[in-house]
């Protein structure tokens, strides 16, 4: 039992050590990418703001943005779109995190990205 509890508190020590030093950059980019396509933006633009997204904010406020992707009673489930998304996110009370969310939008959507 003991040599459990020791090998859960190296993996979350390495876990932890690999998001904070930005290893694990490319993985969270890729999840952030994919649930941006799922909920309706196109893939060009979901590559260049899961890009921005993932350099700008940590990883507890994209979580936190994951969360507030969810649909609620009477919402859809996926391609409802970026005007959709953003009125979503706002339930996730971080004004930085959709702050950076629109601005990415806007920014890819020009070329400026």
């Amino acid at each position: 039992m003991r040599k459990l509890i020791i090998r859960l508190l190296l993996f979350a020590v390495l876990v932890g050590g690999a998001v904070y030093t930005g290893l694990a950059n490319p993985l969270i980019e890729w999840q952030v990418k994919g649930a941006l396509v799922q909920a309706g933006v196109g893939e060009k633009r979901a590559d260049c703001m899961a890009g921005r997204m993932t350099q700008r904010l940590n990883v507890v406020q994209l979580w936190k943005l994951r969360q507030g992707m969810a649909p609620q009673a009477g919402e859809p489930k996926a391609g409802y779109g970026l005007g959709e998304l953003i009125k979503r996110l706002r339930r996730s009370q971080d004004g930085e995190a959709v702050a950076v969310l629109t601005t990415s939008a806007g920014l890819c959507s020009l070329g400026l990205g």
